[in-house]
């Protein structure tokens, strides 16, 4: 075990050391993050590579733990094949994810975040090379006949505990999607499918994100500084849904989705080969290959519920909208219609308005650190966990600005590391994300292979005078990530194959939504939310009015949520005789409420439609149930040792190794309904009046 050394920087000179000086009772972590990062220089430390791995000291290190990680397979794949059907088959398969996986999600992390161009390409090499295994490893005949050998044996099977046999079930899974019960004719062109899916998702993907350009001489002249300029044109790369200009925010919703045939053709592709391989393989269709093992079970399902929450919303979506109409008559009175590109903005105008929510307002209050030391004190109080920030090895992060937290129990020792790397970068992802590095699983020794997690978010740099201060956006973003990499620590499964948020998707979120609850309860934030100048306490007015403030157009931003995930499981159902765009508008006027805009293709920019292809209601879902556990277990005592006890035991500890629904069943203490779901999600957007009374009384 590492001998824990809190990262306390000591400040001796300058404006920032006497601005963080002026709050005297941080924790360690909290000054670990509110300080700027000072790494000890010694000559003598070692390289120990990327994540302690030490061939990662350098590039050739990728060829290395790739070629030793398939000799392993090899080794494993030989035994499985050879080895009686029992317990030590599901042993040896869970071997060969764990050794294909440590390689596989180290390096798909190292190829998006690394500063160095020439260690991503070394690791997409890697990636690459991975998957062809896997791909050679899921059409494997008598590599999936040892594993059917043991499934089909009644008499072993009833003498497996669950886990390890729904972990079978899941390996078996794998093979069936695959393809490997069919002929050998149609297992090649299973293969051929998935190998072009590949590239059509990639393809997709990159796709998503690219600008598009438009002549200068083609806009008015004074909204071409909230663009980038090209030579002679101008280029587009987001919808500028925050810009209080009605033409800026009109010119880049409508070039931005301008369609393009090339992209058109590639989704139409990836979803015509997505359906050719669930068919192939035995289904009706591509989402009910893809719902198999999840909550909702079937397409049927997550139509129900996403038309009951319809069905529910539907006056409330249109007073919303109707607010939004009269706000911008208020604020445009030449130009009162409302439009597909107003609502981010206008939602949130009228947010600010009612509620005067000023993010500079709260953010003094949200300094890193004190965010930090907010998650630290909640999951001591939970769980009895600590988060200890530790001085990197020489060689271990990717970048200067990453910190490393070791998470302790009071009792059970160090359960894993979470590396935070939280400031932009051009070089990396824009949006706030959570990796897997290596899963925690239980080693033939008795011991438990510690699990690594990467949190990356897009947090403002500290400066001269301030440490890095957070919006009340921000502060929900970093609870809700570490509600991921929390559920990869304290899960304790037996296998790597389900550990953490190897789970089902719409299970998934859970852990992370509910940590949204936390973030905006006063009992929660009244214990680290204090001015890193004055060290003054966030008034409880100012926190009740920002969740109030959520709930103002929340049932248009819901069934906003709703269209997209309907779009989603339309566009993975049965085949329609229709174009992407005709299915998109038909859903749009069905579900949304806003009209549609000619030669726009928004799902061109869908780029959800490859990581959740059909499950993009998940969020949705995941949020309803969150919210049943929070109102049901937590709301009452939101620092209940003894609830958070229960809620790990029940939940977080199992990862994807028990049937979700018998998680949440085990929580709630009984199994709810699509109608649950739907009066859950519905109750949140209900106002809450004694907020109203504070402020009057204020």
């Amino acid at each position: 075990m590492s001998v824990y050394r809190p990262l306390v920087c000591l400040l001796r000179h300058g404006t920032a050391a006497r601005v963080c000086r002026t709050v005297t009772t941080w924790s360690p972590v909290g000054a670990a993050f509110n300080a700027k990062v000072q790494r000890r220089l010694d000559l003598f430390q070692q390289n120990v590579g990327l994540f302690g791995v030490p061939e990662l000291s350098s590039l050739e290190g990728f060829e290395v733990v790739q070629d030793r990680a398939l000799q392993e397979t090899e080794q494993l794949v030989e035994k499985a094949c050879h080895c009686p059907p029992g317990v030590q088959t599901v042993e040896i398969f869970d071997k060969l994810s764990d050794s294909l996986c440590r390689v596989a999600d180290m390096a798909d992390f190292i190829k998006v975040a690394h500063p160095d161009p020439s260690y991503r390409e070394a690791a997409e090499r890697t990636c690459i090379s991975i998957g062809t295994m896997v791909e050679r490893l899921n059409t494997n005949v008598e590599l999936c006949k040892s594993l059917k050998d043991l499934l089909d044996n009644e008499e072993i099977l009833s003498k497996l505990d669950p886990e390890t046999r729904r972990v079978a079930e899941l390996f078996m899974f794998d093979f069936e999607i695959s393809g490997i019960h069919l002929d050998k004719k149609k297992r090649k062109e299973a293969v051929n499918l998935n190998v072009k899916l590949l590239d059509l998702s990639n393809q997709f993907l990159m796709s998503c994100h690219m600008p598009n350009r438009i002549e200068k001489r083609a806009l008015p002249e004074h909204i071409h500084q909230h663009f980038t300029k090209d030579g002679n044109y101008i280029q587009i790369g987001g919808l500028n849904a925050d810009a209080p200009d009605d033409l800026v925010r009109e010119v880049a919703y409508k070039v931005f989705l301008y369609p393009n045939a090339n992209v058109m053709h590639i989704l139409e592709e990836l979803l015509s080969c997505r359906d050719k391989l669930a068919r192939l393989v035995g289904y009706e269709s591509f989402a009910h290959r893809a719902l198999k093992g999840t909550m909702a079970k079937s397409p049927e399902a997550v139509m129900s519920f996403l038309q009951q929450i319809t069905d529910k919303l539907t006056d409330r979506t249109k007073k919303d909208f109707e607010m939004m109409r009269e706000m911008k008559t208020k604020l445009n009175p030449r130009n009162p219609e409302l439009m597909p590109w107003d609502h981010p903005y206008f939602s949130g105008v009228i947010r600010a308005e009612r509620f005067n929510i000023e993010p500079s307002l709260y953010s003094p209050y949200f300094s890193l650190g004190a965010c930090m030391e907010g998650l630290n004190g909640l999951f001591t109080q939970l769980y009895g966990v600590s988060l200890l920030a530790e001085q990197p090895s020489a060689g271990e992060v990717w970048s200067e600005d990453v910190r490393k937290l070791a998470v302790v129990h009071e009792t059970e020792g160090l359960l894993g590391y979470i590396y935070c790397d939280f400031f932009y970068r051009p070089d990396k992802p824009h949006q706030d994300c959570h990796f897997t590095i290596r899963g925690g699983r239980q080693l033939d020794d008795g011991q438990y292979q510690l699990p690594m997690v990467v949190l990356m978010l897009n947090l403002p740099h500290p400066t001269r005078s301030a440490p890095t201060l957070l919006s009340p956006g921000m502060m929900e973003n970093l609870f809700h990530e570490m509600g991921h990499a929390m559920h990869s620590m304290l899960g304790r499964t037996r296998y790597q194959h389900v550990t953490g948020t190897r789970c089902a998707t719409d299970f998934a979120e859970v852990p992370s939504i509910l940590m949204e609850y936390f973030a905006t309860d006063y009992r929660v934030i009244s214990q680290f939310a204090r001015h890193y100048q004055t060290g003054q306490p966030l008034p409880q007015s100012m926190v009740a009015r920002l969740c109030e403030s959520k709930k103002v157009c929340g049932a248009a931003d819901t069934q906003l949520q709703v269209f997209y995930a309907i779009l989603d499981q339309v566009y993975h159902g049965k085949p329609q005789n229709q174009s992407t765009t005709d299915i998109m508008i038909d859903m749009q006027k069905k579900y949304y409420g806003l009209a549609y805009v000619t030669n726009t293709a928004w799902q061109l920019r869908f780029s959800h439609l490859v990581g959740y292809g059909a499950k993009y209601y998940s969020y949705l879902m995941s949020r309803a149930v969150a919210s049943m556990v929070w109102k049901q277990c937590f709301y009452k005592d939101p620092l209940n040792r003894e609830t958070g006890e229960r809620y790990r035991r029940e939940m977080l500890a199992h990862g994807g190794g028990k049937e979700p629904m018998l998680m949440v069943e085990g929580m709630l203490q009984k199994r709810p309904s699509i109608e649950d779901f739907v009066n859950a999600l519905v109750s949140d957007l209900d106002p809450d009046f004694e907020t109203f009374i504070m402020d009057s009384e204020g």
